[in-house]
Formats: structure tokens, C-alpha cells, sequence
């Protein structure tokens, strides 16, 4: 679209400290943990006399507080708040910091436009006394040419069942675990393939051992994108258990294939599945729940083309080009206000 881009990020033993990458040019300052500490410095030192027509602010998890530090107008994109789910996943201290990280956003974001990627991440934002006119929901979309069913690739001949992502403690794969041991224990034939690497890896592998799984469980690490699509594509139910997404990518992408989803009713997953038309919601944590709805699944080869018909309709509403057009829009607006005096830092 003819922008020019700086992306001030977080770098890595090793990285470049600057660098082009797709005509965007990449500052990478600390790690992980002092990205934050190092990045209103770094701007400050040597990015601030660039004049920029607009700073968008990633919110991921720790905010920066652009705000207090940066001259130019700001807009806030916000993917999912933690709260109190962080202390599912993190120690206390950490867990404990980010929550008290998020308790100052509606105070100092105030008169920040705000882009959530759905409205249950917007609607969050609400509660938390954000301004609901300030705020546009766009969600992210998915490559629809990449992610998309082909004729020659059959799904496997046996029901296979898919959870493909981070092994995180917070994303509650052992539900899908324990909704397979009660599918065994009617005697629903099936298998299930997790895909992806985490630190919760050796706990779900102990899990699925001390249920009994081996025979009917694969946990198979990291998978590159072509077969990341394959299974995609291959499976006949896709599966996300968490209590909390910002938008869940995955859904879509396993939809964009034509496979439906298995997903708890949960913020950010309500909005990426449509109950009874590109999968179903289940309230989070009912291990019958979930089983009750993948044997209807297996079982149901009508109801099964149906929804993958179903997902790869609503899939296509979320294009990548779209999300970029809208956000785009909606940039200019936000930056036109702000220079106006509409939003004054």
C-alpha cells in the first residue's frame, strides 16, 4: 500500500540489531523479559526524530505505555488481556506482575483509539472501563489461497482428531486428553494428534500415559507449515480448549481447510466458531460435554459436510488483505483525529 514501516521488536541471542525484512525495516532491542525496559530508550535514542505520521502499539501481554513516551499519535492493538488466566500459566511473581501491569491501561490509554481483534476481546476491554466508541474490532485474517481444501488430498481414513498449537498450561490441552479417554470408554474409535511444542509437553505426555492413551494419542512436537496444512486439511475435527483466546487463529485456518471446530465456549473462541454452522462451543472444562459433541462428529458423516461447508464460508470473510485494508482505514482516521486535536496524548 506504499507505507513506510519501522517495526521496533524484541531481539534474540544472535539477531540482527537492524535489519529489512519485507520492506519493513526491523529494530531489535533486549529479549523476552527487558524488551520493555529497553524499548522507550531505544525509541527515544535513535527512532524519535523520525516524526512518524502514527505508533501503533502492539499490546502482547506487558504493555509499553506509548502514551507517556512517544510524541506521535498512537493507536493500540489489542489481541487478548491475561487477567486472571495468567496465573494459569505463570509463577506467582510473574503472574502476579502482569496483572497488576494491566490494572493503569483504561487510565493511561484513555484517549487512544484501540483495534481489538474480536468483540470479545473489545468487550473485555469494556468492562475494564475502556471506551467502547474508541474502540474498532478487526480480526486477523488468514492466507485463504495457502489454507484451503484440495481435491486430491482425502481425509484420513480413520476419525482423526487434531489440537495443533503451543503446549501451554493455560491452553488446557489436557481436557481434550481426558474427552479422549472417556471416547475410548464408550468404545468410539478415533485418534488424536497433537501437534506443537511448549513447556506443558511432559506433563500432557504423563497425562496421556496415566490415562491410557498411547494407542489412540500422538503427540508428534513441531510441525512445519506445509504439514501443519496437511493435517489441517486431513482431519476430521479440529479441537481448542482454552479458557481464553484473543481471537483463536486456528480456527480459522483449520475452517479455511474445510475442518471443523470443537471449541470451548470461552472468550475469543466464540467469536472464531459458529455454533452449529463451522463447528460447536462446549462450556469450558465439561470433559462430556466435549466428548458428546466429537462422537457426534464421528459419527455423523452428513453433519461432518456440513459444517466443513459451513467453516470454509465463514473462513473467507477473513482474509489477510482484508484485515490490512480495514486496519489501514482505520490508522488513517485514528492519526487524522489525533493531529486535529480530537485525542490529545
Amino acid at each position: 500500500m506504499g507505507w513506510s514501516i519501522t517495526a521496533l521488536v524484541s531481539g534474540w541471542e544472535g539477531a540482527a540489531p537492524v535489519e529489512t525484512v519485507d520492506g519493513i525495516e526491523v529494530h531489535r532491542v533486549g529479549g523476552r523479559y527487558s524488551y520493555a525496559i529497553h524499548a522507550p530508550r531505544y525509541y527515544r535514542s535513535r527512532l524519535r526524530t523520525n516524526a512518524y505520521d502514527v505508533v501503533v502499539e502492539d499490546l502482547n501481554k506487558v504493555p509499553l505505555f506509548c502514551p507517556l513516551w512517544v510524541d506521535s499519535p498512537v493507536v493500540l492493538l489489542v489481541h487478548h488481556l491475561f487477567g486472571r488466566t495468567a496465573f494459569e500459566e505463570a509463577s506467582v511473581p510473574v503472574a502476579t506482575a502482569t496483572w497488576l501491569l494491566e490494572r493503569p491501561l483504561p487510565i493511561v490509554y484513555r484517549r487512544v483509539p484501540v483495534q481489538a481483534v474480536s468483540r470479545s476481546t473489545a468487550d473485555d476491554l469494556v468492562r475494564r472501563c475502556f471506551d467502547g466508541d474508541r474502540i474498532v474490532v478487526i480480526p486477523n485474517g488468514v492466507d485463504l489461497d495457502y489454507f484451503s481444501p484440495h481435491p486430491e488430498i482425502p481425509r484420513f481414513p480413520d476419525p482423526t482428531l487434531l489440537y495443533l498449537g503451543r503446549l501451554k498450561a493455560y491452553k488446557r490441552v489436557d481436557i481434550i486428553l481426558r474427552a479422549a479417554a472417556e471416547l475410548v470408554r464408550r468404545g468410539v474409535p478415533f485418534r488424536l494428534i497433537i501437534a506443537g511444542r511448549g513447556d506443558d509437553a511432559p506433563r500432557l505426555e504423563a497425562l496421556r500415559n496415566e490415562l491410557k492413551l498411547q494407542n489412540v494419542v500422538e503427540l508428534v512436537g513441531f510441525v512445519p507449515e506445509d504439514v501443519k496444512r496437511d493435517l489441517f486439511r486431513r482431519s476430521w475435527v479440529h479441537l481448542l480448549t482454552s479458557p481464553k483466546e484473543g481471537w483463536g487463529i486456528t480456527n480459522i485456518e483449520a475452517a479455511a481447510c474445510g475442518t471443523p471446530t470443537v471449541a470451548s465456549d470461552s472468550p475469543g473462541l466464540r467469536d472464531s466458531v459458529v455454533d452449529g454452522e463451522t463447528g460447536f462451543l462446549v462450556p469450558h472444562g465439561d470433559v462430556d460435554a466435549l466428548a458428546d459433541r466429537l462422537q457426534h462428529l464421528i459419527e455423523d458423516p452428513v453433519l461432518r459436510e456440513r459444517l466443513s461447508t459451513g467453516a470454509r464460508r465463514f473462513a473467507e470473510r477473513f482474509s489477510w488483505d482484508r484485515a490490512a485494508a480495514a486496519t489501514a482505514a482505520h490508522i488513517r482516521a485514528s492519526a487524522r483525529r489525533q493531529a486535529k486535536g480530537g485525542v490529545t496524548q
